[in-house]
């Protein structure tokens, strides 16, 4: 024990908590059981080999983020910046005398992100660690990275899904943080001989209870008139729930449809379309099983089509990628100026021995849509307007 005498003359007796952690384990201190567990799990796992082991996972984990997530996103770490979008430049004929103009780089919309900071505590205290394995430890790591991915993927769909314009305080000051095009006045920049007006809008309804072949092809539409899609060199994914898939299956030319829907190459074989003479070999290039990681179920046109359970039923999202992280994405992730702060963190508790007791993990990252034009979202139902999906609202 010690004993720390106050200038009024009273004995204040604390003990020595370092003790408890194993520094000093003596049988007189009464506490040398479980400063001897405190080193390692039930399982004889030392806690300073698992802390480095989390740390060497996390760095994993934040440099391989969802794929789906890392196609759609470009990180930034300005709360605002002046993007370009794509558009068109040309030449002007040359005078005598005069200087040609030098190339603007397009249309320029100042667009922000918001940024938060969110927290969770595995509650790692020496009381739990007295009695966990490795095992037990380990999994509630992995709860938490599972945890991180929900937070970072439906914080990035929510910017998509949700059609209303929202605000960030940056240094005092409200800025617009935008969705896609939404009918806000806002007017897009020309591509080609495509001109939009202020009421340009990227939210639509299919106005038909089921989808059909127009859907998609509207939604094509939508982003090659921006300049998105194959044409600019980015891949177009379509993103849809297994309601909307099974009938995506379907379309034939043969019915009447604008192309033919042919499985992936890591389809089942009875989803290629067959026809008298036997199975029709697609033609053209392969279809890929996977984009980015993700499993593609086919090809519809331009658009590789994915299933995705995030996506809501009666919703598709289409957008444009130019690849993992990529500037051409739409989305925005934003994270702290400073490197040290990005990412998922797990923040070491009060005593540096023992990092673990007493630790917690951390993540500061906000969302902004970058690219205006190049993502789109269609409700399929029969009339009305768009409705923000409950998931996401």
């Amino acid at each position: 024990m010690k004993t720390s005498i106050l200038k009024s003359g009273l004995a204040v007796v604390s003990r020595d908590v370092r003790g408890l952690f194993g520094r000093h384990v003596a049988a007189d201190n009464g506490y040398n059981t479980e400063g001897d567990v405190l080193t390692q799990t039930v399982d004889g796992r030392d806690l300073n080999e698992v802390w480095r082991e989390f740390q060497q996972s996390l760095q994993a984990w934040n440099a391989s983020r969802s794929r789906l997530v890392t196609a759609l996103t470009f990180g930034v770490s300005e709360p605002v910046e002046d993007v370009p979008q794509l558009s068109m430049d040309d030449f002007e004929e040359a005078s005598e005398f005069g200087e040609p103009r030098g190339l603007r780089g397009g249309d320029y919309f100042s667009l922000a992100y918001d940024f938060k900071w969110y927290d969770v505590a595995v509650r790692f205290t020496w009381k739990y660690l007295a009695e966990a394995n490795a095992a037990q430890v380990e999994s509630l790591h992995n709860q938490v990275l599972e945890a991180d991915n929900r937070l970072v993927f439906n914080k990035v769909l929510k910017g998509i899904f949700n059609n209303v314009n929202r605000t960030a305080d940056i240094r005092s000051t409200a800025y617009n943080v935008y969705p896609f095009y939404n009918n806000d006045g806002t007017v897009p920049p020309a591509y080609k001989t495509t001109t939009h007006t202020s009421s340009h809008d990227h939210y639509l309804v299919s106005n038909g209870a089921t989808v059909d072949d127009g859907d998609l092809v509207e939604m094509e539409t939508h982003l090659k008139h921006h300049g998105y899609g194959r044409q600019a060199g980015s891949t177009m994914i379509l993103l849809v729930n297994d309601a909307q898939l099974a009938t995506i299956r379907t379309f034939r030319v043969s019915a009447g449809d604008a192309y033919d829907f042919v499985a992936g190459s890591g389809q089942p074989p009875w989803l290629l379309p067959v026809n008298t003479g036997g199975v029709v070999t697609p033609q053209g290039a392969g279809i890929p099983g996977t984009i980015n990681g993700l499993e593609v179920a086919g090809r519809f046109g331009p658009w590789l089509v994915v299933e995705e359970e995030y996506i809501p039923a009666g919703y598709m999202l289409g957008f444009a990628t130019g690849g993992e992280n990529n500037a051409t994405n739409p989305v925005g992730i934003r994270e702290h100026k400073n490197p040290a702060l990005r990412g998922l963190r797990l923040i070491k508790g009060r005593d540096n021995d023992y990092p673990l007791v007493d630790s917690f993990y951390g993540r500061g990252f906000g969302t902004g849509v970058r690219h205006r034009g190049a993502g789109v979202v269609m409700q399929v139902k029969a009339s009305g307007t768009y409705d923000i999906p409950t998931a996401y609202a």
